[in-house]
């Protein structure tokens, strides 16, 4: 059903959706091509980030270039194998997005908490297994939601209030009570959402404790510089993602989580960009000499 049925929105929101994919793909591409090709950057931390503006393009691509199609051609059909896809794959890199931040947060405990032990402990050895793990865990969660979803019996046309395939919104639209599948996938959402949350909190606990111990005033704006921009990060996604849905859960209006929706799924990827090169003196220099080489 997209955001509006208003036909005089829909122009603006053509040209917001695709000022904002665009941006989305220049900042997180632009990102991926200052690390693989700066030497300096080739390091456990920046490898992390590459891979999250990876999981970035992949996580924002599953929705906005479908509504973009579907606000030019005038239709918002999708078919079932469609939507179970999309579905699909927006689990998989939503929950890569969450993995990858908190290995990150490990990292960056490591390097604060750990300095002398860094080098053994976040080898790139470590660092592509961490990756290669946060895929398969993701790919088992999106496994498992289509598996719930696709046992479950649906009416031939179903008016979906979102702007792409939710997860909860397809749960909602079944034909039968489903109770115990609620169940389930508040369980699974515990478990593949909130062990990854508790793998960052624990982490930057440490990393705050061992900053306040340190004496000099430099000392301690060095540490948090180095994981401002990653605590900015989660804020960003946690914040919004968790604000949807406890706020869908207190209110009923579809219409209105599917705007709040936005946040989390359009702004964040956009703006991951924007945080990890403005707050960060070594990707500034990175893309200057880059230009500088491209010029």
């Amino acid at each position: 059903m997209g955001l509006s049925d208003d036909p005089e929105l829909q122009p603006l929101l053509f040209g917001m959706f695709l000022s904002t994919y665009l941006v989305t793909m220049l900042g997180n591409l632009l990102i991926i091509l200052v690390v693989s090709s700066d030497s300096c950057l080739h390091t456990t931390m920046y490898f992390f980030l590459s891979n999250l503006s990876l999981a970035d393009i992949g996580f924002t691509s599953t929705t906005i270039p479908k509504m973009i199609v579907d606000i030019q051609t005038h239709s918002r059909v999708i078919s079932y194998v469609g939507c179970l896809t999309q579905m699909s794959i927006f689990t998989l890199f939503g929950c890569l997005d969450s993995l990858l931040l908190t290995a990150m947060a490990y990292d960056r405990f490591v390097a604060i908490c750990h300095p002398l032990h860094y080098p053994v402990f976040m080898n790139f050895h470590l660092c592509g297994l961490l990756v290669l793990v946060s895929f398969f865990i993701s790919l088992l969660h999106s496994h498992l939601h289509s598996l719930m979803v696709s046992q479950l019996a649906f009416f031939m046309d179903v008016e979906i209030p979102h702007f792409f395939c939710d997860p909860s919104q397809l749960f909602n639209l079944a034909c039968f009570e489903i109770s115990t599948y609620n169940v389930l996938i508040y369980f699974i959402g515990a478990i593949f959402g909130g062990v990854p949350l508790t793998g960052i909190l624990f982490p930057y606990t440490r990393i705050v404790s061992s900053i306040l111990r340190v004496s000099s005033t430099d000392g301690k704006y060095k540490a948090f510089s180095t994981c401002g921009s990653h605590l900015s990060a989660v804020c960003l996604f946690y914040g919004t993602g968790l604000g949807v849905y406890l706020s869908s859960a207190v209110s009923r209006s579809a219409r209105k989580g599917a705007v709040a929706s936005l946040m989390y799924t359009v702004v964040t990827p956009m703006l991951n960009p924007f945080i990890y090169s403005l707050r960060n003196k070594d990707i500034k220099k990175a893309m200057q000499r880059l230009f500088r080489r491209t010029v």
